[in-house]
């Protein structure tokens, strides 16, 4: 039997656990000789695992996979990296539709630079070889929904990354919830950008490792012993940047709202990814008690609409397995959320669908259903 069972479930966050050699496969000579190397410190003993390649099936086997899917994680974990392993843990797993993320490509490649140092060549010929490489890694599995790359520094060239991406089997895109250089995302330099997404009816994703965490570094100078943190597969995080993970992507998605562009663009979506839900609530209201308090000194605030209301018709956000999914629900509203498992990562924990339906016993079958199923559709556009 899968894993889900029972009802509909997409996957709105998953992920490719990256041998060391994967992006520079798929990038063009110019970009190879630029990358960084990929760290692949947090993969521990499994790095020598990693350069020998997949395990056999008498592996798979021996450790009941079928048994224990849930429980092996990172780049041990079936399908961590090969697309055929993928299928048969898609399988096991009983998810309809699964989005896939890299896990630590981008940083052989892209941060958040000071403009002084940042290479053009480097960051597009990066993204292009992540789009190339996770549509080949998604193409034969129709379940599976590869996401690109997008960076924002070049407006034109991300105009055509999209293009590019799109012929390249990217079903999204993962933007950066950074300003690139000087620009808000919402100057009418990337109004192409909205644009083209728009017409093309694919979304675009924030997600955590794309962004600043803006908790100052002297917080944890505090004389109380080193700081271990939590390393998961992709994330390094202490209980300090915790607190502080939505915030980029809160900023990136206030001025979308407040300066008008998704009213410019209405058919522009967005999902925001392991960056959590419980700020939520409490930001929908601040949007529209800004809208209102400085509508008289900024006229892009008069909107035809309430500034929540742009966030309920163009935006989707994943919880953590820990948070109140049923409180936030109730209070959110039951159209913003979204289901995820963040496999293989082990951050997703070892039963989230039992962790949510614990934290949903007061919400109806009908809500349910949206953050299991239909909200990922309207979000994917079908």
């Amino acid at each position: 039997m899968p894993y889900a069972e029972g009802r509909i479930y997409n996957d709105a966050d998953a992920h490719i656990m990256e041998p060391a050699n994967w992006l520079a496969d798929y990038a063009d000579a110019k970009t190879r000789a630029l990358l960084k190397p990929l760290d692949l410190t947090v993969a521990g003993d499994m790095a020598l695992h990693i350069a020998k390649g997949k395990f056999d099936d008498a592996h798979w086997d021996a450790v009941e996979i079928e048994k224990n899917l849930m429980f092996i994680k990172g780049w041990a974990a079936l399908g961590a990296f090969d697309p055929a392993e993928r299928t048969r843990a898609l399988d096991l797993l009983g998810f309809k539709r699964q989005l896939i993320f890299t896990s630590l490509a981008m940083g052989q490649f892209w941060g958040v630079y000071d403009q002084l140092e940042f290479n053009p060549d480097l960051v597009y010929g990066g993204a292009r070889a992540v789009n190339r490489a996770i549509g080949d890694f998604c193409k034969d599995d129709r379940r599976l929904i590869a996401v690109g790359f997008l960076p924002l520094d070049d407006p034109e060239r991300a105009e055509r990354e999209i293009d590019d991406g799109l012929k390249l089997g990217c079903g999204t895109f993962w933007i950066p919830a950074w300003p690139a250089g000087d620009k808000s995302p919402t100057h009418h330099a990337y109004d192409g950008v909205w644009s083209r997404l728009q017409e093309a009816n694919v979304p675009f994703m924030l997600h955590v490792g794309a962004g600043a965490t803006p908790m100052p570094a002297a917080y944890r100078n505090n004389d109380r012993g080193p700081i271990t943190g939590f390393v998961g597969g992709g994330e390094s995080l202490d209980s300090k940047a915790f607190m502080m993970l939505h915030a980029s992507a809160e900023a990136f998605l206030s001025v979308m709202v407040l300066d008008g562009t998704f009213e410019q663009f209405p058919r522009l979506r967005c999902g925001v990814i392991e960056l959590g839900v419980l700020w939520v609530p409490s930001w929908l209201r601040r949007l529209d008690v800004a809208q209102q308090a400085f509508a008289r000194t900024e006229p892009a605030l008069a909107l035809p609409m309430k500034a929540s209301d742009y966030v309920r018709r163009q935006i989707k956000f994943t919880p953590h397995p820990t948070e109140p999914v049923g409180w936030i629900i109730a209070q959110g509203g039951e159209d913003l959320f979204l289901f995820s498992s963040d496999y293989p990562h082990i951050e997703g924990g070892r039963n989230p669908i039992k962790r949510f339906e614990e934290s949903m016993t007061e919400i109806g079958e009908a809500a349910k259903e949206k953050f299991y199923a239909s909200n990922f559709n309207e979000l994917m556009g079908g």
